[in-house]
């Protein structure tokens, strides 16, 4: 049985959600790679294949609509979970995310334990696809 720590890949552009994403997620046992725009994202995805993207979706350069097509579109991630994380409403965020292959959404502001929720149940369920 592996003991690797799971990847997670956090894209926002607001340095203080990226700080606060990555310390919290470090305490709960995740690998935490970090992104501030679309590009990077892309980039360290393709170099370090984390097991799930949470991704923002108003960022500089490439948004997370397009980062997460790019990413669905190429079979080398189709294991990887995406999770959107956005302050662009609720009813567009239920309705686009799907769209651009996410397999989650939360809206900000958010509670901690509810995204939680949301990365265990993206990450299990994309295991049990595996």
């Amino acid at each position: 049985m592996s003991t690797k720590k799971p990847v997670i890949l956090i894209a926002d552009d607001d340095p203080e959600i990226l700080t606060m994403l990555g310390i919290r997620l470090s305490k709960k046992g995740y690998q935490v790679l970090e992104a501030v725009d679309g590009n990077q994202t892309l980039n360290l995805a393709h170099k370090h294949h984390p097991d799930l993207v949470l991704l923002d979706v108003m960022m500089p350069g490439k948004n997370g609509w397009e980062v997460a097509k790019e990413l669905r579109a190429d079979h080398a991630f189709s294991n990887v979970g995406i999770v959107m994380l956005t302050a662009i409403g609720e009813k567009v965020n239920e309705m686009t995310s799907p769209l651009y292959g996410a397999d989650a959404y939360v809206d900000k502001p958010f509670d901690f334990s509810d995204l939680e929720t949301k990365i265990k149940d993206v990450l299990t369920a994309r295991a049990q696809r595996s």
